[in-house]
């Protein structure tokens, strides 16, 4: 049974040491991080299953590894050779003080909406008690400066996507205009429950829309 849902992005420099002198200016989505954290510890979980998106979709091992040296950080979590996304593997990161168990899994940035709903399901029935945490990243064309460059649609795509992920309605999320959109996050996001939680932190620090949310559903 599914007893809470959070959702987090995955920026590298999310990690102080990445971040170097600019890591102040993320404190703030540190700080609401750690807050849908701890919402989805409050729900007492047998489980903590962690879905983000990447090329490729497969369950890992609890125990895998992801490393930040792609993005130029000498930050590893987990135990063996790095084989996890990035998604995963920032996700691993924020849950390195938790004791709960974990179950690890990505799946395509281009996964149909009904698949993403079934694996959403899936995961929810895997131990008595189950908490969400969904990593994943809105627009990245938001500022000229973004990954994606500026596009005039993205402020008003930004807003879109957040009130979904606010009012739980990810479904409307159409995957054609996500991918135009540079939001990768799209495909996690709608293994969310119908659920509405609450905003933590929406902004965009560095040209690419990041959300944090929590909620109890259970």
């Amino acid at each position: 049974m599914l007893v809470a849902a959070a959702v987090c992005p995955n920026p590298p420099l999310i990690v102080p040491s990445l971040a170097g002198a600019a890591s102040a200016e993320l404190d703030p989505l540190r700080a609401a991080c750690a807050r849908a954290v701890a919402v989805l510890h409050s729900a007492s979980p047998d489980l903590i299953a962690v879905v983000g998106g990447a090329d490729a979709g497969r369950v890992h091992p609890p125990t895998a590894a992801g490393t930040l040296r792609p993005w130029g950080g000498d930050v590893t979590v987990g135990s063996g050779t790095p084989v996890l996304p990035l998604s995963l593997t920032i996700g691993r990161w924020l849950l390195a003080s938790s004791e709960v168990p974990l179950h690890l899994e990505s799946l395509r940035h281009d996964t149909a909406p009904a698949d993403c709903r079934a694996l959403g399901s899936r995961v929810g029935e895997l131990a008595g008690r189950v908490a969400l945490l969904v990593m994943g990243d809105g627009s990245a064309r938001l500022t000229e400066k973004s990954p994606g460059y500026l596009h005039p649609g993205a402020a008003a795509y930004a807003r879109r996507m957040e009130a979904a992920l606010v009012t739980g309605e990810t479904a409307s999320l159409d995957p054609g205009e996500a991918a135009e959109m540079w939001a990768e996050g799209r495909a996690a996001f709608q293994t969310l429950p119908d659920r509405p939680a609450e905003l933590l932190y929406s902004d965009a620090p560095y040209g690419v829309a990041y959300y944090v949310t929590a909620a109890l559903t259970a």
